[in-house]
This record gives C-alpha cells, structure tokens and sequence, in this order.
C-alpha cells in the first residue's frame, strides 16, 4: 500500500520554505520507504512502515527537523484512485480543476450554506473529506475560492491541489 502525504502551506513564502529532500529525509526516518516527492509544493508519495497517525509523525519530524510547522494529510493510493473516479468535473486544461483534501468530512460543512448558482459558472462538489471546485477562470480570481476563505472552509486542517497534481499522485501511489 502506498500512501500521499499531502503537506499544508509549503513553499508559499520566504518563511515556510521546505526542500524536498528535507521532506524525503524526514519521511525516510520515520521507517518509511520508496519515498518520492512531486513538485516544490509539498507533496509526496510513501510506502508506510507501521500504522497510526502517518501526517502527525511527519508533521513532528518536520517540526524537530527543519523547524517547519506544517499539517499533513494523508490518503492511501485506494482514495487516490476514488478521488478521481468521483471528479464531476472535465475540462481540458487540468489547472482549472481543483480539488481541496480536508481533514474531516464535517469541515466541508460551511461550504454548504454557499448559494452557488451566485458563482456560476465556477462550480462546487463536496465529495466525503474532498471538494472538488471547477474554476474555468482559474484559482487567483476566483469568486468561490474567495468566499470559501471567507467562511473558513479553508482554515480548517485543508490542502489545494489542481487536478494535473492529483492525477500525478494517484499514478505514484498506484504503483
């Protein structure tokens, strides 16, 4: 079983800086192997050594390590591969597809309240601990994702990545 460990807020700034073979070598001490990053963007791919918290013994070693406070969510290559089997949404350009992995299937609850017919033609989905967000502008000016920040859907324990980047970890943690 592979797993993706999905880190929150890492390479955004001078001050949450993070070299991916810092994260290789953190996620390698705590007994883990075949472990790859992608991207600069804090993302990367395991095989578990154990059971438990994964995220939490990787933030902690992050922590202890580098410095860096950063929460991480995990999701075996099995919800990888569910996670795409559930996108409503297909367009050609995979940059204008996101997907936000939360912590809990309750921390979507704000977006519900959203009346989203007010952000057509952006669209949202709430998948389980997943929501997907069609955003044929893109993220930068995005109504949704603005209003989404506004109702702290994004300040609970929650990480954005576009659809290019799931398709990637869903291949590298079905292997």
């Amino acid at each position: 079983m592979r797993v993706v460990g999905l880190l929150r807020g890492v390479n955004l700034g001078p001050s949450r800086r993070l070299r991916m073979a810092d994260l290789r070598a953190a996620v390698e001490s705590l007994g883990h192997t075949d472990v790859e990053t992608y991207l600069q963007s804090g993302n990367v791919v395991f095989t578990p050594h154990g059971t438990g918290d994964l995220g939490g013994g990787i933030s902690a070693v992050l922590r202890a390590a580098v410095g860096l406070d950063a929460a991480v969510l995990t999701r075996t290559g099995a919800e990888m591969a569910a996670i795409v089997a559930a996108n409503p949404y297909q367009r050609d350009d995979p940059t204008k597809v996101v997907v936000t992995f939360l912590g809990a299937a309750g921390d979507a609850d704000p977006a519900r309240s959203l009346d989203l017919a007010t952000f057509a033609p952006e669209g949202l989905t709430i998948h389980g601990t997943e929501l997907y967000l069609d955003l044929p502008g893109g993220q930068a000016r995005s109504a949704l994702v603005a209003a989404l920040g506004k109702h702290k859907v994004f300040g609970a324990v929650a990480t954005t990545r576009n659809w290019r980047t799931v398709l990637a970890l869903a291949e590298m943690s079905a292997r």
